[in-house]
């Protein structure tokens, strides 16, 4: 009988204020609407979500776990206008069920961009885990689980990981199932686990849909489906926002009360189980390997770069801010580098998506600025003033000893 391995992403962006080319104000981000945002999504998602599991990996005598990925952009925020929700992170790291996941601090696209820039991020976050959690992180997903070959090589290079996530595609899978343990194509030790997009989705898509043919979506039927894959996998990876939990789909779905009875009927049947990733790649050998020579993301149904990189406006607003790469860090300024990381938080660049078509509602629905064409207006003229303030002081800092950096993409990114 198959593994649940349930993983949740914990993100919120640090969204700017409004900005004109007249501004000479270092403060970019908007304080109080990050602080609104971040304890209303507390209160709806996080503290509930957070008190719901605790309690169900407590019913179940840990039987019941889970994994996590915490941006540093949202554990910094939690620590300012959120303190209660890091301690029920606590709460949960100590219950030593919950994995917490590597990935990169600015939940940025800098693997696209800048290798170096990239490992100084992973390592960033790694570091912060650590010091909040106590917890050395074995396992990596990078930014939305955008993936190509590539990025397994480097994963497994850095030498401190045991396995990769990634999106669960059907054109990567072919006849195959997400359901199974793999090996990424040119990693002789590092392991891949795939997202089951259509039961994930169920859950965080569908789950209030009402005009949907399976709704209402109980614990019992999906248990049922996730039986089914007796025989055709080892392992059901169940990855999603975190924000699916009370944000996404409102505590009046019905949502917690599924997510509480979930763990009973998975675990009727005995040889079931609950794992984390880290116990999945320990418990099961790679089946086959997995050849993604194309960038892929778990986003939209195109499962590509487009919600990031597929008009003009975001390629270049992305090309503008990894140019300064060199210049930021040869200033040699604290505030300058923190403020240029800040700005590669992959959702400034959502933000300036114009999809509007398949998912065009999902675009519109997190979109804080009246249009892609404002977001980009505001974007670019940030980082305009601190490329100014990057010229104002690079010349007195002592550089430090720093290869070349591209501008451009280190990989096709197929959009």
């Amino acid at each position: 009988m198959p593994s649940v391995c349930f993983y949740f992403q914990v993100h919120q962006p640090m969204r700017l204020r409004h900005y004109t080319v007249f501004d000479n104000d270092d403060r970019y981000f908007d304080e109080g609407r990050n602080a609104a945002i971040c304890k209303k999504v507390a209160n709806k998602c996080y503290l509930p979500a957070n008190r719901t599991l605790l309690r169900l990996i407590q019913q179940y005598k840990g039987r019941f776990k889970v994994a996590y990925s915490l941006t540093g952009v949202l554990l910094e925020q939690l620590e300012r206008y959120s303190p209660e929700v890091l301690s029920t992170f606590h709460a949960l790291a100590k219950t030593g069920c919950v994995e917490f996941l590597a990935e990169t601090y600015y939940h940025s696209l800098s693997f696209l961009y800048s290798r170096q820039e990239f490992i100084e991020q992973v390592r960033k976050q790694m570091g912060l885990v650590q010091d909040l959690f106590g917890q050395t992180p074995k396992v990596f997903r990078n930014t939305e689980l955008i993936y190509n070959n590539d990025l397994g090589l480097l994963i497994e290079a850095m030498g401190c990981f045991d396995a990769i996530l990634t999106e669960g595609a059907d054109h990567i899978l072919g006849y195959r199932s997400a359901n199974f343990v793999y090996q990424p194509k040119g990693c002789r030790r590092l392991k891949m686990l795939l997202k089951n997009y259509s039961l994930s989705d169920d859950i965080a898509f569908r789950f209030s849909n009402r005009y949907w043919a399976e709704w209402p979506l109980t614990a019992e039927k999906f248990s049922r489906w996730v039986n089914a894959v007796n025989g055709n996998g080892h392992v059901v990876n169940l990855f999603m926002d975190y924000e699916t939990l009370g944000e996404h789909q409102w505590a009046d779905t019905g949502i917690f009360d599924f997510i509480r009875r979930l763990p009973e009927e998975i675990l009727r049947h005995p040889d079931n189980s609950f794992k984390t990733p880290s116990e999945v790649v320990a418990s099961y050998e790679p089946i086959g390997v997995i050849d993604v020579p194309h960038v892929i993301s778990w986003a939209d149904t195109e499962r590509d770069l487009s919600a990031w990189l597929g008009n003009p406006m975001q390629s270049n607003a992305i090309h503008e801010l990894y140019r300064l790469e060199r210049r930021i860090k040869r200033a040699n300024d604290e505030r300058i580098l923190a403020d240029w990381r800040k700005l590669q938080v992959s959702d400034h660049f959502y933000y300036m998506c114009t999809k509007y078509f398949s998912d065009g509602d999902v675009h519109k629905y997190f979109n804080p600025y009246d249009s892609p064409y404002d977001s980009y207006i505001n974007f670019m003229n940030v980082l305009d003033h601190l490329e100014r303030r990057c010229a104002s002081c690079e010349a007195s800092a002592v550089p430090p000893d720093l290869p070349a950096v591209r501008s451009e993409p280190l990989v096709a990114v197929g959009v």
